[in-house]
């Protein structure tokens, strides 16, 4: 088994939502650490991974190996290969919270529906939290032998992440930086 150490950089605004609001300020915030830093959940990394896969490949005994097969208690298989959350590096962690500079990561955007007259809809006012553009570093443990190739190549169709995706937000680019 091999472990793959793999850097995510992001050339636009993104949102990995958290399911909360802060009240009447934003509708839809990002999902953070305990230290207030955004990150992408592993399991949200391992979909995208896992959809990309299917769509380029289709070899399911293999897709099914790493990932797993969901369903019920009596079909839920767990794969061989557990995804980390992506964070910022250990550097960029460290100098972000000596700083205290958490609050410049963030952005926060407004939209509103407009009707078929160009007037902006009442009660349609929403506004988003997303990240500034950065690089973030995850691991894929326990992948087995042979198949990162066909890892790397579905890392190369991930072209955009996160909520917004149709809208410009979360372009990125995957890219392995280290296997061992």
């Amino acid at each position: 088994m091999r472990t793959i150490k793999y850097e995510i950089e992001f050339f636009s605004n993104w949102h990995c939502g958290s399911g909360l609001a802060a009240g009447a300020d934003v509708d839809a915030l990002v999902i953070k650490d305990k230290n207030g830093l955004p990150y992408i959940p592993g399991r949200t990394i391992k979909g995208l991974l896992r959809e990309a896969a299917e769509t380029l490949i289709g070899d399911l005994e293999t897709i099914n190996l790493i990932f797993g097969i969901s369903g019920n208690d009596e079909n839920h298989t767990m794969g061989t290969s557990f995804f980390s959350n992506v964070v910022l590096s250990e550097d960029e962690r460290k100098y972000v919270l000596e700083q205290k500079l958490q609050s410049y990561l963030f952005e926060t955007f407004a939209s509103t529906r407009i009707d078929e007259n160009g007037i902006a809809q009442d009660h349609s006012l929403r506004k988003i939290q997303t990240v500034v553009p950065c690089k973030l570093e995850g691991e894929i443990l326990n992948v087995p032998e042979g198949t990162i190739p066909m890892i790397e190549e579905a890392m190369c169709f991930i072209k955009r992440l996160g909520t917004g995706r149709n809208r410009g937000y979360g372009r990125c680019k995957i890219t392995i930086k280290k296997e061992a």
